[in-house]
């Protein structure tokens, strides 16, 4: 497939990039900085502003799916950055005519308990509050529209650099814990269920979890 990756230098985004090219998918990676990925196979880099929607909707043109890495955590107003940069996306995306658009999610916005969210638990790092409160202002926009065909992958709540394993569990909007009550997965596995649902979509227009 013709993925356009978006964010694809970023932690998650370097990993979802490693598992597409892998696979042996085309990937049009849009970043901010392109001197930060090197030549490969399959890969072509393009400098990318993703609040500029009109500029963005040009280069999405063609591909068969976008994958958003899209973090806004290195800026100093994250929450308005991700929230403006979400919604160029979402709009880009739409313009373009691109079919599908995956998008990586967060954790925050899973329940641990019926009605109650992990972003609203006790103790919650005040450091993650403004990311946490974006993605799940993503999956709002998300879930409010029809136009635009999609699906979004939360990951368990701690996701570390690991080993692609291959196996792990698939959730809904849960948040999914091993029998020690630890919830977790691996940047590469979370890598690989994003692309096997690119592949073959089981989660149309819903969020669905992976975790150990």
């Amino acid at each position: 497939m013709k993925i356009a990756l978006i964010g694809a230098s970023g932690f998650i985004g370097s990993a979802l990039l490693d598992e597409a090219l892998a696979r042996g998918h085309q990937v049009k990676a849009l970043v901010t900085r392109p001197e930060r990925l090197a030549p490969r196979d399959g890969l072509s880099v393009e400098k990318s502003d993703v609040l500029n929607s009109a500029a963005l909707t040009e280069q999405l043109r063609g591909a068969d799916v976008v994958l958003s890495a899209f973090s806004g955590h290195a800026q100093k107003d994250v929450y308005g950055y991700y929230v403006a940069g979400f919604d160029a996306i979402l709009a880009a995306t739409r313009a373009a005519g691109v079919p599908r658009l995956l998008v990586v999610g967060g954790a925050a916005s899973l329940e641990i308990a019926p009605g109650q969210l992990l972003l609203d638990s006790p103790g919650f790092p005040a450091e993650y509050r403004a990311t946490a409160e974006g993605a799940k202002t993503a999956l709002e926009r998300l879930r409010s529209q029809q136009e635009q065909a999609w699906t979004l992958l939360s990951p368990a709540a701690e996701i570390f650099p690991g080993e692609r394993t291959g196996k792990f569990r698939l959730g809904g909007d849960s948040l999914l814990s091993d029998a020690e009550g630890i919830s977790r997965i691996s940047v590469q596995d979370y890598a690989v269920a994003m692309l096997d649902e690119l592949e073959e979509p089981r989660h149309p227009n819903q969020r669905f979890s992976v975790a150990y």
